[in-house]
């Protein structure tokens, strides 16, 4: 009797060759699904625990501000971390060079408190100042030394990443340019993810496209062309241990089409500027000033069950925490004033009554 094959439907995939998730950078979810990190710590716990294998991420770009590179930034950077294969593609020219704005993991506050604390006392128990300490022989170490490996790491924006992590990594750039097609992109594409399969790499691979209908593609006006390479691009992705992260100009789409991209997404994210004087939002949000920018998930990946995810919140406050690392936070309702208009402080009491009145505490 012959072998019965196993059937697949639209919200499964094969786990077979999924990787342990004792593996670095991966993490067992529910319903035996694997996740890799975002790179974002706050944003790992909003979608339940990052990027699921097999799954398609698009981010909807603002036309007004680059927020969306600092998703792909932080995506790709903690896959250099944990030593995970990466394709990127860019319509700019060389887009190796993007390579060198990518953000260096922060250390672990235990080293940093135990490099401080080494050679500060002497023998006497006086202190040494720290321009002196390179007269004691002391060998400087470099700053991979003190990252500590973890599923998401912090990631410092104003600190480039370690030469460490991109030497003898094996990282892929392509440029949009230089296709002249579709067929040119998917081919890099599956290509990358044969090469893992052929060599037993048990680790996920990275997939980062940024700008995909940017007008410096040669394809950008080729609507169905580019609205099948992500039909494939998810198929392929699907079947493989790996992630892509899809990023494009949802203006620059019509309506009609913008829709049909983003029900392909298996999770979906957009970014939004917010202007710099914009008095009435700033009214009614605290912490206004140290926002940078929005981020709204629209739709989270669900592999293996058909139970959707209803998130708390949707929108997020996209700040910059002293400067260098980002963070994810609810939005929250600033107190309105009472001689503005209707508020809490002049609805009536605290019991729920109807009457009117000041509360009085």
């Amino acid at each position: 009797m012959a072998a019965t094959k196993t059937r697949t439907s639209s919200f499964s995939r094969n786990f077979s060759a999924v990787p342990s998730s004792r593996t670095p950078g991966l993490k067992n979810g529910p319903n035996g699904t694997v996740f890799v990190s975002s790179g974002i710590p706050d944003l790992d716990k909003i979608l339940g625990g990052g990027f699921p294998l097999g799954s398609l991420v698009m981010v909807m770009e603002d036309s007004d501000a680059p927020h969306h590179m600092l998703l792909l930034r932080n995506f790709m950077s903690q896959g250099l971390v944990h030593n995970q294969p990466l394709l990127y593609a860019s319509p700019a020219k060389e887009p190796r060079s993007f390579l060198g704005t990518l953000p260096s993991p922060s250390t672990s506050k235990d080293d940093k408190t135990r490099d401080h604390d080494v050679g500060q006392l002497s023998e006497n128990g006086l202190r040494i100042a720290w321009q002196y300490k390179k007269y004691f022989g002391e060998q400087p170490t470099s700053d991979h030394q003190n990252v500590k490996l973890e599923y998401c790491n912090e990631f410092d924006l104003r600190k480039p990443q370690d030469r460490h992590f991109l030497n003898g990594q094996r990282i892929e750039c392509i440029s949009l340019r230089e296709c002249s097609n579709m067929s040119t992109l998917l081919d890099h594409c599956s290509t990358f993810l044969s090469q893992r399969q052929e060599s037993n790499t048990t680790c996920a691979g990275r997939i980062a496209i940024q700008s995909f209908c940017s007008p410096q593609c040669h394809f950008s006006d080729l609507d169905w062309d580019m609205l099948s390479f992500i039909r494939s691009l998810k198929s392929i992705i699907r079947a493989s241990n790996a992630v892509a992260v899809l990023s494009f100009p949802a203006s620059l789409l019509s309506s009609s089409f913008s829709k049909r991209w983003q029900h392909l997404a298996d999770t979906l994210l957009s970014v939004r500027a917010i202007q710099d004087e914009d008095k009435e939002l700033a009214k009614l949000l605290t912490g206004y000033q140290d926002m940078i920018g929005l981020l709204n998930v629209h739709k989270v990946a669900r592999f293996n069950t058909q139970v959707p995810v209803i998130l708390d919140a949707t929108t997020f406050s996209m700040k910059l925490q002293k400067r260098r690392f980002l963070v994810l936070e609810c939005l929250n309702q600033a107190p309105v004033d009472g001689s503005s208009g209707s508020s809490y402080g002049t609805t009536g009491s605290c019991s729920g009554s109807s009457k009117t009145g000041s509360l009085d505490f």
